[in-house]
């Protein structure tokens, strides 16, 4: 027994840590919003979404709906001043009261870094924002960005090196996501009154298309299929108590005891990239402008 978990383990591992994807997104997925800003080339491999207006972007959506699991994607993002510019990888829920898992890339003008911004919605609770800089230049080439989500934790990857865990603290009256399907999104959008600089730098126009390539979508899920009928309404909880009990099961490869917790050398790789890359916590802003500080802050996290 011991020996097979391992092997689970060790097998898990070697995905995250190599980042693989291979899913095809013609299959996989539906434009939802402006899909004449979309190109598919490659059989459905490769994905451009462009930003043409500041009221004409794009989004992609998955055909599933999942509780649990890792969705990855790699993305080449807006050359060039992408100042006002926001493009996105993120899980969500439909309605109300939704859950989502944000990977959000604030874009900057010329030679200037990104901001890749995380956040995490529950019960349609968020306001837990993480913000870094990167540590290698996200337009030159595609990266690997995978959202990792189980019953124990998500942990948000950045070619295979974790850059943030939020853990389960359901039973001390944090909300987490644990009962709503969601979907897995990407799009650009503009957003030049608070992405860059505060709002301070605005999109130069003449810029346009704003144009982010993506290559491969990876879900490896815990599907949901009944859930899409209700989850069409906008409004609501979208709940599906039968998937959340389903996917909450111990059988499931994402459920594996090992993977309640990173390793010892994904924590040492996370500890140096916060050390070295946040520029914005809002546990630490609470505190230091003496506001009440979220009760997960002083929650252990990994």
């Amino acid at each position: 027994m011991a020996k097979a978990l391992l092997a689970v383990v060790v097998a898990v591992a070697a995905v995250l840590e190599l980042g693989l994807v291979g899913a095809n997104f013609q299959d996989q997925c539906d434009i939802t919003w402006e899909p004449q800003n979309a190109k598919m080339t490659e059989g459905g491999d490769h994905l451009t979404l462009s930003l043409v207006s500041n009221s004409s972007g794009c989004m992609l959506r998955t055909k599933k709906q999942f509780i649990y699991g890792s969705v990855s994607t790699r993305i080449q993002l807006v050359k060039g001043n992408s100042a006002g510019t926001v493009t996105t990888y993120y899980t969500s829920s439909i309605g109300a009261k939704h859950d989502e898992i944000d990977f959000e890339f604030l874009g900057n003008s010329s030679g200037l870094p990104y901001t890749f911004h995380t956040n995490v919605f529950a019960d349609g609770v968020g306001s837990r924002e993480m913000q870094f800089r990167p540590w290698f230049d996200p337009t030159d080439g595609y990266h690997n960005y995978t959202i990792f989500w189980n019953p124990c934790m998500i942990v948000w990857f950045v070619d295979s090196i974790p850059i943030r865990v939020f853990r389960n603290h359901e039973k001390e009256g944090v909300p987490f996501p644990t009962k709503r399907p969601m979907y897995a999104f990407s799009s650009i959008w503009a957003a030049e009154d608070w992405a860059t600089q505060g709002g301070r730098v605005k999109t130069d126009w003449t810029k346009a298309p704003f144009v982010a390539e993506y290559r491969d979508i990876g879900l490896d899920v815990c599907e949901c299929p009944g859930s899409g009928s209700s989850s069409n309404s906008t409004s609501g909880d979208a709940e599906d108590p039968a998937c959340a009990q389903q996917c909450a099961t111990s059988d499931h490869w994402y459920a594996a005891e090992g993977l309640c917790k990173l390793s010892d050398k994904q924590l040492r790789q996370m500890k140096a990239v916060q050390l070295g890359y946040t520029i914005y916590d809002y546990c630490a802003d609470a505190q230091a402008k003496g506001r009440p500080v979220p009760p997960e802050c002083s929650m252990p996290q990994y």
